[in-house]
């Protein structure tokens, strides 16, 4: 049964450009397929979450990461009486926008825009959504409601002072409220990717060998799953160790935010979303305790993980891929191809040429950015 402060479909404040609604499907559940169906979510399988892509078949990729965000955001959504359609949309969204490279290429890119008005890569999915999708014959974009391209804006919370570019031109056209508090769905999607990627690259980083079962032992939450998987099972083979202890952590945070938030939720009186919007605090978190040992979790990751000898060699490398492409591509347009001709023949400045290739780059895959890099610059492939 769907909680007072749910979003419901049949009150949603609509799409920019007025469509016929299905009688199959819900607004947000087009929302969501349309996601699913777009050019930019197929290019997700090739971009890096922490390891480059094609550095090996069984790390985790852009588009794995949404899915697997998806799964937990629904289970949230359905515990705490949400819209799981609406919190699917949004989770499956949300990385739309991210460069090759992950937030390496996403750092090489805003520092290289910053002339221009820098990169942000939730303005950059708004973009992508609202515009750069240009496959239906009314729209550019995907024509998404109100609610989806609000959860995408600000499931991090409101989004205040100098707006990335990409959200500042649409939200002119469109209001989506940026002061305020996303729906509890788009809260859901923000932090079901703090417990997918917090046990994702756990279990990316035992693979990879930058940390063993020993080093994370010690860590909060981690070491206790491990021991109560010893004690069900002694002797269980390594690998089933790992899977069952860290699906054990996953069960961990799943189990508190549900918890937190449903206390949260109560104690809020929210009887609508627009309450949740309103309530000038997030509804969906962490309980005090588990946050906490979440940033020591994080704190380990990053240091032994994201900033390890051999992933800093590859950031190196691929920044620099993403320094030469750009000012080639902004110096030489005729580079780019035909398709992107025609918004370069209506840039108005060179801030909109340097958009254009923005564009270009920001939706280039892993393994397409390298080839062009190595074709155009003369780098290893």
């Amino acid at each position: 049964m769907r909680a007072p402060y749910a979003s419901d479909p049949t009150t949603a404040r609509g799409r920019r450009v007025a469509e016929e609604e299905s009688t199959f499907r819900s607004c947000f559940q087009r929302d969501r397929d349309r996601i699913i169906h777009s050019s930019a979510f197929r290019r997700l399988k090739h971009k890096t979450q922490v390891f480059v892509e094609h550095e090996g078949d069984y790390y985790r990729t852009r588009l794995t990461h949404s899915i697997e965000v998806a799964q937990v955001a629904r289970t949230i959504s359905g515990a705490l009486g949400l819209n799981q359609e609406l919190v699917e949309a949004v989770a499956l969204a949300h990385d739309l926008g991210h460069t090759p490279f992950g937030h390496t290429g996403e750092d090489a890119l805003d520092a290289l825009m910053q002339p221009y008005g820098g990169f942000d890569h939730n303005a950059q999915a708004i973009r992508i959504v609202t515009s750069l999708e240009r496959h239906y014959a009314e729209f550019d974009g995907l024509n998404l409601t109100w609610e989806t391209l609000e959860g995408i804006a600000k499931h991090n919370g409101p989004v205040l002072g100098d707006l990335p570019y990409a959200l500042a031109d649409y939200n002119a056209l469109h209001d989506l409220e940026l002061g305020t508090y996303a729906s509890a769905e788009a809260q859901v999607a923000a932090l079901a990717d703090d417990i997918a990627y917090n046990n994702h690259d756990l279990h990316d980083g035992l693979r990879a060998g930058l940390f063993s079962e020993e080093d994370i032992g010690a860590l909060p939450i981690i070491g206790d799953a491990y021991a109560e998987v010893d004690r069900a099972y002694p002797g269980l083979d390594p690998i089933r160790r790992r899977h069952e202890a860290l699906r054990r952590v996953f069960g961990v945070m799943v189990a508190d935010v549900i918890d937190t938030s449903r206390m949260l939720l109560r104690d809020s009186g929210a009887q609508s979303a627009s309450d949740v919007r309103n309530n000038g605090a997030p509804v969906i978190q962490f309980s005090t305790a588990l946050w906490s040992d979440l940033k020591e979790i994080r704190r380990f990751l990053f240091t032994r993980m994201y900033r390890a000898p051999s992933v800093m060699v590859k950031r190196a490398e691929v920044t620099q891929v993403v320094e030469e492409l750009f000012p080639l591509f902004l110096s030489d347009t005729a580079l780019l191809p035909r398709k992107w001709q025609a918004d370069l023949a209506d840039a108005r400045d060179q801030t909109h040429v340097a958009r254009i290739v923005s564009d270009y780059l920001a939706g280039m895959t892993d393994r397409y950015a390298l080839q062009e890099h190595a074709r155009l610059c003369g780098g290893a492939g």
